[in-house]
């Protein structure tokens, strides 16, 4: 059987997503995108579509959860894979409200497997975190690592993880490939794409370029004291574009054996919160003010890939660096300082 021709991506309009989907254009995949935009705008669309110089098939705007709704999308088409992004991720927002992140992640997955399961599809390539192996040491860390999530996000990953390794383990038919992605930064090179959350950015590369714009005065660098070589918490930049690569060349792997198969996307190298403010720093010519603010509950010191395992399996391997993410970090939000806001809009596929 040759590689799916058709591809179901869910939360294709947030920041991995929508990237995933301009790669997948790229090689000629036809594309049907879910997605509820609680944080993504269908504005992104616009320019996915400019970038791979073709149109999205078919944009639906529901929630998951909705399986009469995601049950009509299959029904509609048909579906020879599924790239599953759509999750609330943020780790400081699950620890403010637990229950809705276990809803929306858990209830999110088994409704997208039922719904799967009714229409004849059983190839899935999984967005998962590296945050499921918690405050499990510096690392690097490889699959065989034990899982220690520390906050309700990570503890909602992995226990999507085990519900997609127990229908593997029951359905034969099933071939599910989950993939652990460490610290996603960066941008498009085009400029066109990058991350623009909604409100109040939680990861540190946006929140950075907020203070090299001059849109907020000093970056809080939460937590000084770590057993790290500056103080600072350490994690695995990768690329967005090398993330994006390893869900389009998964896509390429799901005949290679059916089951459950895990593997980590890093690039094996750790930057501190630090080393990425030097290097944000350069890239965008702006001295970056920081000031210390206390540790965040969730956060801990390093978490770095040992992403070796992809790499044997599909000879896949990160090839951007820290001074990359921050070069095209800092390019997306130099042009595009209010995110996708003025963007044409394309009408959308409703999905109701």
């Amino acid at each position: 059987m040759s590689a799916p021709s058709t591809v179901l991506v869910t939360g294709g309009g947030g920041f991995i997503g929508s990237h995933t989907c301009v790669a997948l254009l790229d090689h000629g995949y036809e594309l049907i995108v879910v997605d509820d935009y609680s944080n993504s705008t269908p504005q992104v669309f616009t320019r996915v579509e400019r970038i791979a110089g073709r149109f999205v098939g078919a944009l639906y705007e529901l929630d998951i959860r909705d399986r009469h709704a995601l049950s009509r999308v299959f029904d509609r088409h048909t579906v020879d894979a599924v790239v599953h992004f759509a999750a609330v991720k943020s780790v400081s927002g699950s620890l403010h409200k637990p229950v809705e992140y276990y809803d929306s992640n858990i209830s999110g997955t088994t409704t997208l497997l039922r719904t799967m399961h009714e229409h004849g599809v059983h190839q899935l390539v999984f967005s998962s975190s590296g945050s499921v192996y918690g405050d499990a040491g510096p690392g690097p860390l490889d699959e065989t690592t034990p899982a220690r999530p520390v906050d309700p996000f990570a503890t909602s990953a992995w226990i999507c993880e085990q519900i997609l390794a127990d229908v593997c383990r029951r359905r034969p038919e099933y071939t599910v490939l989950c993939l652990r992605h460490f610290a996603v930064a960066g941008a498009h090179p085009s400029g066109l794409l990058g991350e623009s959350p909604r409100g109040t950015p939680d990861n540190l590369l946006p929140n950075v370029a907020q203070v090299a714009l001059g849109r907020q005065k000093r970056l809080p660098v939460y937590g000084t004291d770590y057993s790290t070589h500056d103080g600072t918490a350490i994690r695995d930049y990768i690329h967005v574009m090398d993330t994006v690569e390893a869900h389009r060349v998964a896509l390429d792997h799901l005949d290679d054996a059916p089951g459950m198969h895990v593997f980590n996307l890093g690039t094996g190298k750790g930057s501190s919160v630090l080393d990425v403010i030097a290097a944000f720093s350069h890239a965008s010519g702006t001295s970056i003010p920081y000031e210390d603010a206390p540790r965040r509950p969730g956060d801990v010191a390093a978490r770095v890939a040992d992403a070796s395992a992809v790499t044997r399996a599909w000879g896949w391997r990160a090839v951007r660096n820290v001074d990359d993410v921050c070069r095209d970090a800092w390019r997306f939000q130099r042009l595009n300082p209010d995110g996708y806001a003025g963007s044409a809009r394309r009408p959308m596929t409703k999905g109701s």
